[in-house]
């Protein structure tokens, strides 16, 4: 396929690591930050980005509503780890988590378009022999969608508590961030909308 366009096959994965940002681990906050609560995942990125440093072969992105776009952010990461906002039809507050083959059949039944695009992208690297060969899926039912960039008081109560579960989720897969002293200028190592945006 690469000698119909031309190209060698080293010189087809040049071009694609202009594009792919790949990395071992991969931690995805989604939502829609003005829709209050919706944006949790993002919140929860955010805060993780600007409380610890990572090492090199842990990206934090921010996803936004980004759906298949997502795909030049997952591609050949080893683990992945998607925090959300889940409307899982249970009590506001509650906490949900979703491993492997769970995964798929939960954004199965989900209508915001971040989430089907989550499952389009994940779909995507099955059938063309890239599943990524560990996702863990966590969250909580949000309290308020109305709009607003604010989270409500109750989801923003939550937000340390999901950020320690997500570092959790990251230690099982031998991750240990340090602290972060100070303020840094760019909240998250990776802005998916921007970059997709800028190189559109």
């Amino acid at each position: 396929m690469a000698e119909t366009f031309g190209l060698s096959d080293e010189e087809v994965q040049a071009e694609l690591a202009k594009v792919l940002h790949q990395s071992d681990i991969t931690v995805l906050g989604i939502g829609n930050v003005v829709l209050r609560d919706e944006g949790f995942g993002v919140r929860v990125a955010e805060y993780l980005d600007k409380n610890y440093i990572f090492p090199d072969n842990v990206q934090i992105v921010d996803g936004g509503v980004l759906g298949i776009e997502l795909m030049q952010f997952v591609t050949g990461t080893e683990k992945l780890l998607i925090i959300d906002s889940i409307n899982g039809g249970g009590e506001p507050g509650q906490t949900f988590r979703f491993a492997n083959d769970e995964v798929l059949a939960h954004f199965q039944d989900k209508l915001s378009a971040h989430e089907v695009g989550i499952q389009d992208v994940l779909a995507a690297l099955e059938v063309t022999g890239r599943k990524i060969p560990e996702v863990v899926v966590i969250g909580a039912q949000p309290f308020d969608l109305s709009a607003g960039v604010e989270l409500s008081a109750g989801m923003a109560g939550l937000l340390e508590p999901m950020a320690e579960q997500a570092l959790k989720e990251l230690a099982a897969w031998g991750v240990v961030p340090e602290e972060r002293l100070g303020e840094i200028e760019q909240d998250l190592s990776v802005v998916a909308e921007e970059l997709t945006r800028g190189e559109g």
